[in-house]
């Protein structure tokens, strides 16, 4: 009664079932852990990164030279563009209209009131009109008027006394001085000019030499002789027509033939200048719905500087609330692309995703390819294909092209959205990259990334041309030079990447089948040495190789990764040679005065001294990991059987603790690492067979596979059960071929 009254009820089991959380309370409790809130907080930083360079908040300016557009483009907002040879005219005509500046030197005006005032002094000392006061006097007679005979004798006589009668005496030449002075006052004053003014013909400046920094502008009818202006002043000055006639007829000559004022050029130049700076830009100013590019004609560089300039005063006039709504966009876009990635890498590449600092440079590749391409697509460019290119053969090498293939499409969106370019131009940049992608299997010679870049190239420029006639582009000259730059930068960047490949090996940690081939050569110090010291050894990790080798190709692994890491994996020995039992010959075992333990510390130093060899030796991680792998976690059997017979014999003894007779590890970490354990110990064990026939083969490798799957040495290796089978009929050949029967000759005798 007790036991059926404990019983629960329907009701309360109903109550107690507990269901497994779902896939949202799973997320929520992950979000609590540190590594996760790491990653992400790198991915939403990449993301803000990523905007700031897509530059997120404007719009792309996406016109390129030589487009044909099928309708009219239009303005969208107002804006002024400077005319250039419009203002150069203005500044021209400045030029010509600024003001010259003259030097005035009054001093030759001085002089000639002085010359004439001896002259004058002269002609009065006279007694009489001879020959020589007559060439004087003659210099002071008017001009007859035309048709009017020359005077006679007498009459010149007459003129000449009372023209010494007007200028006798202090009285009246100190008159005739101050009238001359009054007449030529101005000319003192301003200057005088002959020549026509160059330049603003109404004015020009002029500065005294008493007064170099002083500079006047001054009226150039003022600088230019009038002679009727100083007869008149005359006249006005003596009050005797005659006199002022016969002064003025002396001074017009001399006064024609002078100049006080001269040109400074340099001073010119600078006034010429001074005003070109003065004038102001020309401007021509569009309005919205004014035709800027008309439809079926080609882009040319003065369309493209109209129609940028006409995107930043469309862009001038967005506001904030636009800005922001078109970066939260930009960001969406970016959110859900790295979510596909992310699932991604969760589900195929896990690793890369659990570890922040390779996530991190990755990240980091992309923006730094998008900044690159960003700057590169500028006009006349257009090289945004090249570190595109780049990445994807970068991520192709480093990690695998099925991640470099998703990576490169996400890249290219990106570059399409920050340029604004369409589908056309997305489908040329992840076409050309996709096939250079495709094209990275395997690397084993220098030309070979040229001859991807031939390749991809063949199809950029084919897309270029095609995406082009698709969208209504006719086939001309512009078209097919768009379509060669193309592929020529696409073959660039094929050799670009040839020199790039070391660096990147470095940087990433990776090896490509070109280093594998350095490295594998048999003059590598360290196989040479082995030789030397371990040949015996060395002809093992050959044969080992030989059989790894096969056995990965069989599984779409990499197998000459796996046939380097086994000429490789051995070097250790090479320290104590004589303690493995290849090397040991017709001598006695080192082993028979050691007990088990210690012989067993001896085997597995192998592999400590072996990595210490091939750092110092500065060979690559990828083959450290092989020698540090190939054993894995196993056991020592002959050693661990001879500690436990020893304890059978000697109950007494020390208990044999399993794991002192196991070498430290790591398990296989890859496939190829797998592959080469189960080769070593497959080439070790059919040594020892007698009579290696197939079927004694097929049975051994078999047991080995075997024992190393059930002692848990593949479960860190991805290696599936399937290609385990592969490993192991692949294995069956490549041994059952090594010992392959010979036919007997009639000759040979069996000793």
């Amino acid at each position: 009664m007790a036991a059926s009254g404990s019983r629960k009820t329907r009701s309360e089991r109903v109550a107690a079932l507990e269901l497994p959380p779902s896939k949202f309370e799973r997320a929520l409790t992950s979000l609590g852990q540190r590594d996760v809130l790491l990653r992400l907080g790198i991915g939403v930083l990449a993301a803000v990164v990523l905007a700031a360079v897509l530059h997120s908040w404007s719009t792309p300016f996406s016109y390129r030279t030589d487009y044909v557009f099928d309708r009219d483009v239009v303005a969208r907002a107002p804006f002024q563009v400077f005319d250039l040879k419009a203002t150069e005219d203005e500044e021209s005509l400045a030029r010509s209209r600024a003001r010259a500046v003259y030097d005035q030197n009054p001093e030759p005006l001085v002089q000639l009131r002085a010359k004439l005032r001896n002259t004058i002094v002269e002609l009065a000392a006279a007694q009489k009109l001879d020959d020589e006061m007559a060439q004087k006097w003659a210099v002071f007679q008017p001009p007859l008027p035309e048709g009017a005979p020359p005077p006679s004798l007498e009459e010149q006589e007459k003129r000449f006394q009372r023209f010494k009668e007007e200028v006798t005496g202090e009285e009246r030449l100190a008159k005739i001085d101050q009238a001359v002075a009054s007449a030529l006052e101005r000319y003192e004053k301003y200057g005088l000019l002959k020549q026509p003014v160059k330049g603003n013909q109404d004015e020009i400046l002029v500065y005294r030499n008493d007064r170099p920094g002083v500079e006047e502008p001054v009226t150039v009818s003022d600088v230019i002789l009038r002679p009727h202006n100083i007869k008149a002043a005359l006249t006005q000055q003596l009050g005797s027509t005659e006199l002022a006639d016969h002064l003025f007829a002396w001074l017009q000559p001399k006064l024609a033939n002078m100049e006080t004022l001269t040109l400074d050029v340099n001073r010119t130049k600078a006034s010429q200048e001074k005003a070109a700076e003065n004038v102001e830009d020309v401007f021509t100013n569009y309005k919205i719905g004014d035709v800027l590019a008309k439809r079926g004609e080609p882009l040319g560089r003065n369309h493209l500087d109209l129609l940028l300039r006409e995107h930043r005063a469309a862009e001038a006039q967005r506001t904030l609330g636009s800005m922001l709504l078109r970066i939260l966009a930009v960001l969406a876009i970016i959110s859900v692309l790295f979510w596909l990635c992310s699932l991604y890498l969760f589900h195929r590449q896990r690793r890369l995703l659990f570890d922040w600092r390779r996530l991190s440079g990755l990240l980091l590749l992309i923006v730094l390819t998008l900044a690159v391409g960003r700057w590169a697509a500028r006009d006349p460019w257009c090289a945004e294909i090249v570190p595109l290119l780049l990445f994807g053969q970068i991520i192709a090498i480093v990690y695998n092209r099925e991640l470099a293939l998703l990576l490169a499409g996400t890249v290219a969106l990106f570059l399409v959205i920050a340029l604004g370019l369409g589908l056309g131009e997305f489908l040329i940049l992840f076409g050309s990259t996709a096939t250079a992608v495709l094209q990275l299997s395997h690397i084993r010679s220098r030309s070979k990334l040229i001859i991807v870049g031939f390749y991809s190239g063949l199809v950029a420029g084919l897309l270029t041309v095609s995406l082009a006639l698709i969208d209504n582009q006719s086939l001309h000259w512009p078209l097919i030079f768009d379509a060669v730059q193309n592929a020529g930068l696409t073959l660039a960047s094929g050799f670009l990447m040839t020199g790039l490949l070391p660096l990147i090996e470095r940087m990433f940690g990776v090896l490509t089948d070109i280093s594998l081939l350095e490295l594998g050569d048999v003059a590598h110090p360290l196989l040479q040495e082995l030789i030397r010291r371990a040949p015996s050894t060395y002809n093992h990790s050959i044969t080992v190789g030989s059989i790894a080798e096969a056995a990965a190709e069989a599984i779409g692994a990499r197998g000459l990764l796996v046939r380097v890491g086994a000429y490789f994996h051995d070097i250790g020995k090479m320290l104590k040679p004589g303690y493995f039992i290849e090397n040991q010959g017709d001598e006695a075992s080192r082993h028979e005065t050691l007990v088990p333990a210690m012989s067993t510390l001896v085997i597995i130093a192998h592999i400590k001294d072996g990595a210490n060899l091939a750092r110092q030796h500065h060979l690559p991680e990828p083959i450290i990991d092989f020698i540090l792998q190939h054993h894995g976690t196993t056991l020592v059997g002959y050693f661990y059987e001879r500690a436990s017979q020893q304890k059978r014999d000697n109950p007494d003894g020390d208990k044999v603790d399993e794991s002192t007779f196991r070498y430290p590890g790591p398990k296989p970490q890859t496939k190829e690492a797998a592959v080469l354990m189960l080769a070593d110990a497959v080439e070790s064990a059919s040594r020892t067979l007698v009579g290696p026939t197939p079927a004694r083969i097929d049975g051994l490798v078999r047991e080995i596979a075997e024992r190393r799957l059930e002692d848990g040495q593949f479960d860190e290796s991805g290696l599936t059960l399937r290609e385990l089978r592969i490993i192991e009929d692949t294995m069956i050949k490549t041994v059952t071929a090594i010992y392959h029967g010979r036919v007997k000759y009639p000759d040979q005798r069996t000793t």
